[in-house]
C-alpha cells in the first residue's frame, strides 16, 4: 500500500465491547490513527483496550473535555496511555461550551484560549517532572501543581511526551494552537474557504509568535462524504448530511464559518427551529450550495479525487465519513486510490 501525504484517520466506537475488533479491523485496513470522542462514554477507558489489541495504528481522544478535568489527572491518563502504547497515543483536547463546564461537570470556566494555553504547558511541566526528575513547580493563573513526591511519580520512561492536539473553530483558540499545540481539530463543520480563510492564517499568526514551522502543527479534519451506488443512496446521503449540518449550523459558537460564506441569516433561522424542535424543517434549509461547501459530493469514481481536492495543501490528517450506503469494500477502494493520488497527479 503506498503512503499518502494526507493520513487517514477514523473514529472508534467507545462501547468497550466493540473496541478491539474494530480497532484490530482498522489496523488491517491500513489506517493512520483512531479516535474517540467524549460524547456519552469515557474517551480514555476505550483507548486501553485500542492499544492492547494493536501494533502500529495511532490512537487518541477526539476530544477529551479538558476543562472537566485537572492537568494532573489528564497528565496521568495521557502519560499511561503513551507508556501502554509505546509511544502512539495522541491526547486531543477541547473546551466544550460554558453551560456544559459549568452546569454538567461543575468546574470554572473563563477565558478558554488562555486557560488551554496554560493547561498544556502544565501538562508539560508535569511529564517532565517525571521524565527528566525536575522539580514540579507550575504556578499559572488557573492552574497551581507544586508537590510531586517519589511515590506520586511514575515509573521512568524513554518515550517522548504524547503529541496534544487541540480542537479549534475560532481565531483565538486556533492562534493559541499555532503557538503551543503539535495539532488542531478542526471541527466537521469547517468548509475549504475557512480553512484556507481563517484557519491558517491565524495558526500561521500563532506559530509566529511561538517560533515554530507549519510542519511542527498537524491539522486534522474530519470530512462528510456524499456520495452512493444509485439515486437513492445518493438521496439518503444528502438528507442525512444536511439534517447534521443544519443540527451544527445551529449551534451560535459557529456562526462565524457561516458569516464568511454570508449565510449568517441561516444560523438565526437554525437556531430558532432547533429551540422548537423542528429538526426535519432544519435540514431542508441546507440547499445544494451549502451542502457542497461543507461536504465532498461526488459520484464513488471521483470521490477519491475530489476528497484530495478538499485535503491538498491544508489537510494533513482527514478523517472521511462515508455514508451508510457505502459498502466497506468500496469505501476502502476509494481511500485505497486516495492514498495512490498524489502519485498520480506527479506522473507525466
Amino acid at each position: 500500500m503506498l503512503a499518502a501525504s494526507v493520513k487517514i484517520d477514523r473514529g472508534i466506537p467507545s462501547q468497550l465491547a466493540r473496541v478491539a475488533e474494530t480497532a484490530r479491523e482498522l489496523e488491517r485496513q491500513g489506517y493512520d490513527g483512531c479516535w474517540t470522542g467524549e460524547i456519552n462514554h469515557d474517551p480514555f477507558l476505550p483507548l486501553a483496550l485500542a492499544a492492547e489489541h494493536t501494533r502500529t495504528i495511532q490512537i487518541g481522544t477526539g476530544i477529551a473535555v479538558a476543562f472537566a478535568r485537572s492537568p494532573m489527572t489528564v497528565a496521568q491518563l495521557g502519560w499511561d496511555l503513551q507508556q501502554y502504547s509505546g509511544g502512539r497515543f495522541i491526547l486531543g483536547l477541547g473546551t466544550q461550551i460554558r453551560p456544559h463546564i459549568e452546569k454538567r461537570f461543575s468546574m470554572p470556566w473563563s477565558h478558554p484560549a488562555r486557560r488551554m494555553r496554560e493547561y498544556i504547558t502544565a501538562l508539560q511541566a508535569i511529564w517532565s517532572c517525571w521524565r527528566d526528575g525536575t522539580k514540579l513547580r507550575f504556578d499559572g493563573e488557573f492552574y497551581t501543581h507544586t508537590i510531586m513526591t517519589p511515590m506520586f511519580t511514575p515509573e521512568p520512561s524513554t518515550l517522548p511526551h504524547p503529541k496534544v492536539f487541540v480542537a479549534a473553530v475560532g481565531e483565538l483558540m486556533t492562534e493559541m494552537c499555532g503557538e503551543a499545540a503539535d495539532g488542531l481539530l478542526a471541527h466537521a463543520f469547517t468548509t475549504r474557504r475557512y480553512l484556507d480563510e481563517v484557519t491558517l492564517p491565524a495558526l500561521q499568526r500563532g506559530m509566529q509568535g511561538g517560533g515554530r514551522r507549519r510542519e511542527d502543527v498537524e491539522v486534522c479534519c474530519p470530512v462528510f462524504l456524499v456520495t452512493g451506488g444509485d439515486e437513492r443512496e445518493w438521496a439518503e446521503a444528502a438528507a442525512a448530511t444536511r439534517k447534521q449540518l443544519a443540527f451544527y449550523g445551529s449551534t451560535p459558537a459557529y456562526r462565524n464559518v457561516l458569516e464568511l460564506h454570508g449565510w449568517g441569516e441561516l444560523q438565526t433561522e437554525l437556531h430558532r427551529l432547533s429551540l422548537e424542535g423542528q429538526w426535519d424543517a432544519m435540514g431542508a434549509l441546507i440547499d445544494d450550495e451549502v451542502l457542497n461547501a461543507f461536504a465532498v459530493v461526488a459520484p464513488i469514481p471521483q470521490l477519491a479525487a475530489a476528497l484530495w481536492q478538499r485535503c491538498n495543501g491544508v489537510i494533513d490528517r482527514v478523517l472521511p465519513s462515508f455514508p451508510a450506503g457505502v459498502t466497506p469494500a468500496t469505501a476502502a477502494a476509494v481511500l485505497e486510490e486516495f492514498r495512490e493520488w498524489p502519485t498520480v497527479r506527479s506522473s507525466p
